[in-house]
């Protein structure tokens, strides 16, 4: 009985917790529309900033409190709506969803900027562990009773705020219809900052609470995952309701506890599913909740895509094909292993494009697909041992197929979801699989036959042997890679110039509007991400075989999001924004700060310098994804459109082009460098637009205005009115 006590507490102060972080959620997403990915995020750094105050500068707890919780706290979530989410209205669910993972990720990069994650960061419990009084024969802390406390006050209070006060109406109306808000005198915007402000502080008084019951260790990547573990309390309210959020969160934090106190210890089965529980819970939620609840009013978006046909398609498939080898031979064998790599991501990113981009259907987890099919690659298609053992290709297919088949049964049960509630069933499946998949290193048996998912944590994924294509060559691997990338990028552009692919842009605009037509969108939903797993399940077989050895971390929940904001940054609907963002989030940061670093262990005297530079990179990288709310169509649409605009200035053309070329000759007989061409080579095709724009202007002023345009586009000068006469027969001319 004591022991049934003591984890009945522990489960309740858990669930507190969990209820004030998920409060938080719910707030903000009933006053703005907008689901913040970034919320455990906001928990790190507002915990990391008061263990800086208590523990670096020696502050006394209750001023830290009042400074990190009552002033940072809400001066965070205000700047975040004044400077990002204010402008994004009017923009579809994964450029909102998208722009808080951007959040997200720069404010971890930042905090492991700012605070060494080599260093240890501890956070006491308030009164310290010692100060604790005994109940029924269960120890029970003040820092507990604190964290109980505070979850019932914030949730009544909540309540109150949005059910009995005219700010709480208010603030509910500048998400529902804020047009009718402003004229009745109010203002949404102020309404809606209050929200996050008050929202962010709930974020942050959950982190500080947290991580002393979760052992007191302070890591950011751990503590940001915590915190999402909230968002299946969330579901539990509908994002709406405060007491069935309350609710949820106390049946999570028992749920929990008891799985540690109850289910057997040994193996690492028990300790895996309390991590995935809190996921389970939500994909559960997610799936029996009403229907009429989970659907969205059609709102009409900025982005706008504009499909290549399968010629164009074809002839940049073989442009790509070309630069990549002409590249590769100014290239050293390790740097074309890793752009070989970074090829593998934007295949990956490809099923990105079809399933987001064309159907209109989020994926929160594209590296959970392609960690299934590294794991059935490398248990059913590897042949030999030692550095002669090779993948297969009906290893790869087998691969394909069971991450398509996956697809589907992750589809299945998420048919009914779209938007938000789609992409959160997809991350919980990431989660889901990294923790009890990924992490299993334990032997099963199954029709007497032994085997360990994961051994030792890490799979060996040798590379792929078709006949006399041997993938271990370098070279050979970049340019099958690149080869496949051209192929599937072709084949998608066919898909969506087809009658199937005119039916997932129909039911992407407009759901209701394509069932009322006769299609079947439980057909459609299945089919594209049956097609949309398959080619992750590709990418991810290629991506580990051209690392080697893959462990948990290559198939991480924040790998995932990264791929996904760098491609929607590029442009999600496009296949050159697969190949950019692909390649971006597979080795464009990666090779950048790696630089840096290589910079600062040979230059003692600016290894500040280059290490800040390093870090720059990724809080950069994370700035531009933050960005993309003023720009939801992606930079490839701007330009795209650049370079459409120039196409009938030939001589810069071109001329570009023979400048290129003569680059090209001068780094492959080594008279420049390699960083010295890809410099020059970008800053002639960032200029080309500048100065093919310059040309057609000069143009249009050196050609005569027309006559009926005189007067109208150009002044009319004495030298025009002799000429307007001249045309029209006029003897004598007339002088002002």
């Amino acid at each position: 009985m004591t022991t049934f006590l003591t984890y009945t507490i522990l489960g309740l102060v858990l669930g507190s917790v969990y209820s004030i972080a998920a409060s938080g959620l719910v707030l903000t997403y009933n006053t703005s529309g907008i689901f913040n990915f970034a919320h455990g995020a906001q928990a790190m750094f507002g915990t990391f900033l008061y263990w800086h105050c208590t523990e670096r500068w020696g502050w006394p707890v209750w001023l830290a409190l009042i400074v990190v919780v009552g002033v940072a706290g809400p001066a965070m979530g205000a700047a975040l709506h004044t400077a990002i989410m204010r402008g994004l209205r009017g923009t579809a669910d994964v450029t909102k969803i998208i722009v808080t993972v951007a959040v997200l990720l720069g404010t971890v990069y930042l905090a492991q900027w700012i605070w060494n994650p080599d260093e240890a960061h501890t956070v006491d419990m308030f009164f310290g562990a010692g100060s604790k009084i005994t109940v029924a024969g269960v120890v029970v802390r003040y820092h507990e009773i604190v964290c109980l406390a505070a979850a019932v006050a914030i949730a009544a209070g909540l309540r109150v705020l949005f059910t009995r006060s005219r700010a709480g109406v208010v603030m509910r109306g500048s998400v529902d219809d804020p047009d009718l808000l402003r004229l009745n005198g109010h203002d949404p915007e102020r309404a809606a900052m209050l929200s996050w402000a008050l929202g962010s502080t709930l974020a942050v008084l959950a982190g500080v609470l947290i991580v002393p019951i979760s052992g007191g260790g302070l890591d950011a990547n751990a503590l940001t995952l915590l915190v999402i573990d909230a968002f299946a309390a969330a579901m539990f309210g509908r994002l709406r309701s405060i007491p069935r959020t309350f609710a949820g969160a106390m049946v999570l934090g028992l749920a929990a506890n008891y799985v540690l106190a109850y289910l057997p210890s040994a193996g690492t089965f028990t300790g895996n599913l309390r991590v995935s529980l809190p996921m389970i819970i939500l994909f559960v939620v997610l799936v029996v909740l009403p229907q009429d609840r989970l659907r969205g009013a059609a709102v009409r978006t900025r982005e706008r895509y504009r499909p290549p046909t399968v010629r164009s398609a074809a002839v940049w498939g073989l442009v790509l094909v070309a630069v990549v080898y002409l590249s590769s031979l100014l290239l050293s064998d390790g740097a074309v292993t890793t752009f070989s790599l970074g090829m593998t991501f934007a295949i990956i990113a490809l099923s990105l494009t079809v399933l987001t981009g064309y159907a209109g259907e989020l994926n929160l987890a594209p590296l959970a697909f392609g960690a299934v099919g590294t794991v059935v690659a490398f248990h059913f298609g590897v042949q030999g041992s030692g550095l002669a053992a090779r993948t297969n290709l009906q290893g790869v297919l087998l691969a394909v197929a069971a991450a398509a088949l996956v697809g589907g049964l992750v589809a299945l049960p998420a048919l009914r979801l779209r938007g938000l509630y789609l992409a959160l069933a997809t991350m919980a499946f990431g989660e889901f699989l990294s923790n009890m998949v990924l992490r299993d290193t334990t032997e099963h048996e199954l029709f007497g036959m032994r085997f360990t998912l994961f051994p030792d944590g890490a799979l060996v994924v040798p590379p792929l042997k078709v006949g006399p294509l041997d993938l271990r060559d370098g070279t050979t691997s970049l340019m099958t890679a690149t080869v496949l990338f051209a192929l599937i990028a072709v084949g998608l552009a066919a898909l969506r110039g087809s009658g199937y692919g005119r039916r997932l842009a129909a039911m992407k605009d407009s759901p209701a509007a394509t069932a009322m037509l006769g299609q079947n969108l439980v057909r459609l939903k299945l089919s594209v991400f049956m097609i949309s797993a398959a080619i992750a399940g590709l990418g991810g077989v290629l991506m580990s075989a051209a690392t080697g050895t893959v462990a948990q971390e290559n198939f991480s929940f924040t790998g995932s999001l990264a791929l996904l904001m760098l491609v929607v940054v590029a442009g999600i609907g496009y296949l050159s924004g697969a190949l950019f963002g692909g390649l971006m989030a597979g080795v464009g940061s990666a090779v950048l700060v790696s630089t840096f670093g290589d910079l600062a262990l040979e230059n003692e005297g600016m290894a500040t310098v280059y290490r800040a530079l390093g870090h720059l990179v990724l809080v950069g990288t994370a700035l531009v994804g933050m960005g993309v709310g003023r720009n939801p169509s992606g930079f490839v649409h701007d330009l795209v459109d650049g370079y459409r605009a120039i196409r009938t200035a030939r001589p810069p053309l071109f001329g570009a082009g023979a400048l290129g070329a003569v680059l090209y000759v001068l780094a492959l007989t080594g008279v420049i460098g390699t960083w010295t061409f890809a410099l020059a080579a970008l800053c002639v095709v960032m200029l080309l637009p500048v100065v093919g724009r310059a040309y057609l202007e000069e143009g249009r002023g050196a050609r005569p205005v027309p006559l009926e345009l005189v007067g109208v586009d150009e002044p009319c000068t004495d030298e025009l009115r002799v000429r307007l006469d001249r045309e029209l027969g006029l003897k004598g001319t007339v002088h002002a």
